[in-house]
């Protein structure tokens, strides 16, 4: 038996309950959230949507921490999302107070569960619940690179006319306009990506997905949902099964880069306990200095939070 809980029943909770659903993988997915009957109401869409899609996974949609007892997995999607002229790091004073209080209360019902955070600023609230839920930190991760890393893709598939399919790649570092995408590690079906397209271009592409969220947030009026709904369902697969993906994963680093007790942006392999283990690349010196670039922006946004005093 298996159980996820989704906490957020906004655009992308729901989307995350939505693809775990299809995935059939887990017995019972609880989407909660304060708007209980939102909450339901979504649940019970994707139930219907059940027979036609031909999968089993029961839905509940709650506003009861109670009903998210023993549960495996938590994703932690809640929150107020970025809307046009603000920056993820604006965020922090509503949101920090959001995860920690949603940690505690899921805490209350499920010993240890993993925990896998997606609210913005991300590299931050992942750092928020970690030190709320006092967890092993291979229990707490967010989500992050496989989304960045899955626009990175989009972009450099439309360039080059192929299949996302075989494109595969890496960033690092934080979340927003200082993570560090690493063409060296980037390849088309196992062609590095750098024999396949220009500089300029490839440096384009880049600095596009350095502000991919900002772009979808101008279209749109508000932040993304379904690609980061899905990357978030990934991750919760990768666990349930077992499968010791490799994914980069918002994590708290102990050393690895030269970097301690900061969560960021980092290859990891996941499965059924959480951060099986953190890849440590060979960065050029380049990317280490982009790397330590981001390392700063993000403890800055962490010193804002330990001014709050909410831990």
């Amino acid at each position: 038996m298996s159980k996820v809980t989704v906490v957020g029943a906004g655009n992308v909770g729901a989307t995350v309950a939505n693809v775990l659903a299809h995935k059939d993988i887990v017995n019972e997915v609880v989407l909660l959230d304060l708007k209980g009957n939102m909450a339901k109401g979504k649940a019970l869409d994707t139930w219907q949507q059940a027979p036609i899609d031909y999968y089993s996974t029961k839905l509940k949609g709650t506003a009861s921490y109670a009903a998210t007892r023993n549960s495996d997995v938590v994703v932690i999607t809640a929150g107020i999302p970025r809307k046009p002229g603000m920056s993820r790091d604006d965020l922090i004073a509503t949101n920090a107070k959001i995860v920690v209080s949603v940690t505690r209360s899921i805490l209350q019902y499920s010993k240890n569960p993993i925990i896998i955070v997606v609210s913005n600023p991300l590299d931050v609230m992942t750092f928020a619940a970690y030190k709320a839920s006092k967890l092993n930190s291979k229990r707490v991760m967010g989500m992050a690179g496989i989304l960045d890393t899955a626009r990175y893709r989009a972009f450099l598939a439309t360039e080059l006319k192929v299949s996302p399919k075989d494109i595969q790649a890496v960033l690092m570092g934080g979340h927003g306009d200082s993570m560090v995408p690493l063409p060296r590690y980037t390849t088309v079906a196992g062609i590095p990506v750098t024999e396949m397209i220009k500089k300029d271009k490839l440096d384009a592409i880049v600095q596009r997905t350095q502000k991919g969220g900002g772009e979808l947030v101008k279209l749109m009026g508000t932040s993304a949902w379904y690609a980061p709904g899905a990357a978030a369902a990934q991750m919760v697969e990768s666990i349930i099964r077992d499968e010791n993906r490799i994914f980069p994963c918002a994590v708290r680093l102990t050393g690895q880069y030269g970097i301690k007790n900061m969560f960021l942006g980092a290859p990891v392999k996941l499965g059924k306990n959480g951060i099986t283990e953190i890849l440590e690349l060979k960065l050029n010196s380049d990317e280490k200095k982009l790397l330590r670039k981001s390392a700063k922006h993000v403890s800055n946004v962490i010193n804002t939070f330990n001014k709050m005093k909410l831990i």
